[in-house]
């Protein structure tokens, strides 16, 4: 096992750190280091900027605009726009659509949509979850019945991020409420936000933020061309895009950032006179912290080696990465909190203020793309044989 970076890595990532200096720009590099929530623009500005160098879809196969990397490649640069504190893309087009697409789509389906997925010009989000269906996915209830020219979908999706901005949906329905199985009778349906009878309705969450949204379908009309896979057979399509969603939630490179920020703003406060950083059971939280970032890196890079070797994503052993990865993301914001102190959250200086609604906020990273709990579960069952 080889955990170090090769000197072709090196000189790679020293390309893409030089690139995003350069590149990045310094609103929304500053947005992003004061927690700014940002705009459907913001967001598709540095989509722009990545598709028109050609790095907006590492992964993609070279024929529809992939870069070629391998897989140390595209880690190093994920990494590295951590790092450079770059505007997080929703992964919803580009690293879920696109892949499930690229897997089990028709050509027809690949033309109409990888282009515009590439190039922002259409914006998407994920139907997943709904009231009574969220960890437990299997018990959906969204249905869609067959009629001469699709699909007639009726039904609700929640906590639905950024649907407010969504050009398109990927939706999970129920085609088939008789399956002996939950799992069966569930297809993977694209949908026109636009379609007359679908209404989008903010929730407002604990920060003040609008992110997540209620959807309502009200017999929408969807073309059968738009759906992925055979029907029927939706789980096995969102088993795959799952997969691809937890291992690209550790984001190391971010955290180590915000370990940096944290100990910066540690070093600026005192407690009862005297510096933060010399609190003993302050500086014990954050050597542990340090230590856990230092050792999910490791676990990360074990993976990489694991998948150059032998070319194969990781099976269900991925969810380690999810689990000890959002829960090191919430242990910074709580530091950060701790460090601000009491009534961060009504403090004159934007930053501190910022630090209690980025807390609320991060609540949610241990719950998405499947909850903890059950990432737990399935390491139980399907690595240790539980």
């Amino acid at each position: 096992m080889d955990l170090n970076y090769s000197a072709e890595e090196l000189a790679f990532r020293d390309v893409a750190r030089s690139w995003l200096a350069q590149n990045l720009p310094a609103d929304l590099r500053d947005k992003v280091a004061s927690y700014e929530e940002l705009s459907r623009e913001d967001l598709l500005r540095w989509h722009r900027i990545l598709a028109a160098k050609g790095w907006i879809a590492p992964a993609w196969p070279k024929e529809w605009g992939g870069t070629g990397w391998n897989v140390v490649q595209r880690y190093i640069f994920e990494e590295e726009l951590g790092y450079a504190g770059a505007p997080t893309l929703p992964p919803f087009g580009i690293a879920m659509c696109a892949p499930v697409l690229l897997r089990f789509g028709t050509e027809e389906q690949k033309k109409r949509f990888l282009p515009r997925i590439y190039s922002g010009e259409e914006f998407w989000c994920q139907g997943y979850s709904e009231p009574g269906a969220g960890s437990d996915l299997a018990s959906l209830k969204t249905k869609a019945v067959r009629s001469d020219e699709g699909y007639v979908v009726s039904g609700q999706k929640i906590w639905t991020t950024l649907a407010h901005y969504a050009d398109w949906i990927f939706c999970l329905v129920r085609t088939d409420s008789g399956a002996a199985k939950r799992q069966d009778g569930i297809s993977f349906l694209l949908i026109d936000m636009k379609s007359p009878g679908i209404t989008v309705r903010p929730l407002t969450l604990l920060d003040g933020g609008r992110e997540v949204n209620e959807v309502f379908f009200d017999e929408v009309k969807v073309p059968a061309a738009n759906r992925v896979h055979e029907e029927g057979k939706g789980w096995t399509v969102a088993k795959y895009l799952l997969g691809h969603e937890r291992l690209n939630t550790g984001r190391i490179g971010a955290s180590k950032r915000e370990l940096a920020r944290l100990k910066q703003y540690a070093a600026s406060r005192t407690r009862e006179g005297r510096p933060l950083l010399q609190d003993v059971r302050f500086r014990d939280r954050l050597s542990r912290l340090e230590v856990e970032l230092m050792a999910l890196e490791i676990t990360n890079l074990r993976f990489l080696d694991r998948m150059r070797r032998s070319g194969e994503p990781p099976g269900a052993e991925v969810s380690m990465l999810k689990i000890k990865g959002t829960e090191i993301q919430q242990a910074l914001t709580e530091l950060m909190v701790q460090a601000a102190g009491p009534g961060a959250m009504g403090s004159p200086d934007r930053f501190t203020a910022a630090l209690g609604l980025r807390y609320c906020n991060f609540r949610k990273t241990s719950i998405y793309a499947g909850s903890n709990e059950i990432q737990r579960n399935i390491i139980a069952k399907v690595t240790l044989g539980l």
